[in-house]
């Protein structure tokens, strides 16, 4: 089986915080440093690794709510392109003075029409009330902190996969803006041109339905190479991370992964759903993406 990683290796760490400013722009004493790691380049469409950290101040007062993280990504005008607000992997509520809170998030950068330098800035809100607390950093201004710049480029290795047989019609929940995914059924195709070197695969997917009474198990098939397999809980987004050597690709023209499940489900034939929706579903695939190595 092609080796699994968990997290990808990160290539440089953005310091430069705390020196415009030792407190919140608005004089208010800071209750943490936020910082960045992350690759000092990245191509539309592709997924990016990120270390966020947040140094609590030793004299931070207690987190009296779990406040949610806010990234924005900004063109060199300023412009906003998107966002990527998040909560941490470690609720605020449980942040003690002192505490240094690590954790990794992946993104998938969006197909924005834009290339050039790209700013990152963090800060931590109240989702209840939109109130920003103060920080410590490179301050931009209302409570927002910038602690990253990167080269946005365009896709230039990146191999374009297609969702072949197998799938339904993409979907998103708003049209205008917002994730998109694909539905599979029992077993799905997807396709790519064979780069004949080592790839490394992502796979982001869920399982969103209540449909079954055990986690779903999937597996992940190069022709005939079992390349990932693993369980998939209900309400649980998974990202897979595999390395899949040149010999499992075969020598063809075009390499076809296949994704399969042990389990469907027909949305209209489980009454807690209610839905009229006669098709037959497998798991709910949000990004599949191949990297050569």
């Amino acid at each position: 089986m092609a080796r699994i990683h968990t997290f990808l290796g990160l290539l440089f760490v953005v310091a430069g915080l705390g020196v415009a400013c030792s407190g919140a722009d608005d004089g208010a004493a800071a209750v943490a440093t936020p910082s960045l790691v992350m690759g000092d380049a990245a191509a539309i469409g592709s997924p990016v690794e990120m270390t966020y950290r947040f140094a609590v101040a030793d004299d931070a007062p207690t987190f009296g709510e779990d406040y949610k993280v806010f990234v924005h990504f900004l063109d060199a005008d300023g412009e906003l392109m998107w966002t990527d607000d998040h909560d941490p992997l470690t609720p605020t509520s449980q942040w003690t003075p002192g505490l240094a809170v690590d954790y990794p998030r992946t993104l998938f950068l969006p197909k924005f029409p834009y290339v050039g330098l790209t700013r990152v800035e963090v800060g931590l809100f109240s989702p209840t009330t939109g109130a920003r607390l103060p920080l410590n950093g490179d301050t931009i201004g209302q409570r927002s902190y910038q602690v990253a710049t990167f080269d946005l480029r365009l896709p230039s290795e990146n191999l374009l996969v297609v969702y072949a047989g197998g799938w339904h019609n993409a979907e998103t929940a708003n049209p205008f803006e917002g994730p998109e995914w694909h539905w599979s059924m029992k077993d799905a195709t997807l396709s790519f041109s064979n780069p004949r070197r080592d790839v490394r695969f992502f796979l982001q997917l869920d399982q969103p339905a209540a449909a079954f009474t055990e986690p779903q198990q999937v597996e992940v098939r190069a022709g005939s190479e079992i390349v990932d397999r693993f369980p998939l809980p209900a309400a649980q987004m998974e990202l897979r991370r595999v390395d899949i050597p040149a010999s499992a690709l075969g020598t063809a023209g075009t390499v076809d992964l296949t994704i399969s499940v042990d389990q469907t489900f027909v949305p209209a034939s489980v009454p807690a759903l209610s839905s009229g929706d006669s098709r037959e579903l497998g798991v709910r695939v949000f990004q599949a993406f191949v990297q050569p190595s």
